[in-house]
């Protein structure tokens, strides 16, 4: 279903226009399986990195990377304001657990991340690593998965009607 909704987006007249007006490459808005899984790949992995404007970090890589460009920074937004500080403290604690380093007593202040932030850092980027690897390979999967079942389910269905 989000298949074909991304389908029928990529075709509306007033995205032609858009694309046409700001002289977009089309291949940055393009709804293909490849490029929509390229695109939940970089922004669930930056997503998953503490960092100041993330959706910077994604418009950077456009050079270097084809994708759906819109898609990545929606991917970005699943680290916004209220989700940040539990999935960087599980970050934390997972880093930390892992490297065998004591977890210290974190409080959510910027006084106390700006005197700790040596303490916390490797901890923390380490498990950013590892959440954003697992994050965005799992993400980038499961849009293959699902697209593929999607297009398998939409050709049985166009052969159980052609046969009646």
């Amino acid at each position: 279903m989000v298949r074909k909704n991304l389908k029928k987006i990529s075709k509306s007249e007033k995205l032609k226009k858009f694309i046409k007006k700001y002289k977009v490459p089309p291949e940055y808005l393009s709804t293909n399986r490849k490029m929509v899984s390229k695109a939940v790949f970089i922004g669930l992995f930056i997503a998953f990195i503490p960092m100041p404007m993330q959706m910077v970090l994604v418009l950077a890589m456009m050079p270097f990377f084809k994708f759906n460009v819109p898609i990545a920074l929606a991917m970005c937004w699943l680290s916004n304001p209220f989700t940040m500080p539990p999935m960087y403290y599980i970050e934390y604690l997972t880093g930390s657990y892992i490297l065998g380093s004591e977890a210290l007593c974190v409080e959510m202040t910027l006084e106390w991340f700006s005197e700790h932030l040596d303490d916390i850092f490797i901890d923390l980027y380490f498990g950013t690593l590892i959440y954003a690897i697992v994050g965005s390979f799992t993400g980038y999967w499961l849009v293959n998965y699902f697209w593929k079942g999607s297009v398998n389910r939409d050709k049985k269905l166009h052969r159980h009607h052609r046969k009646t």
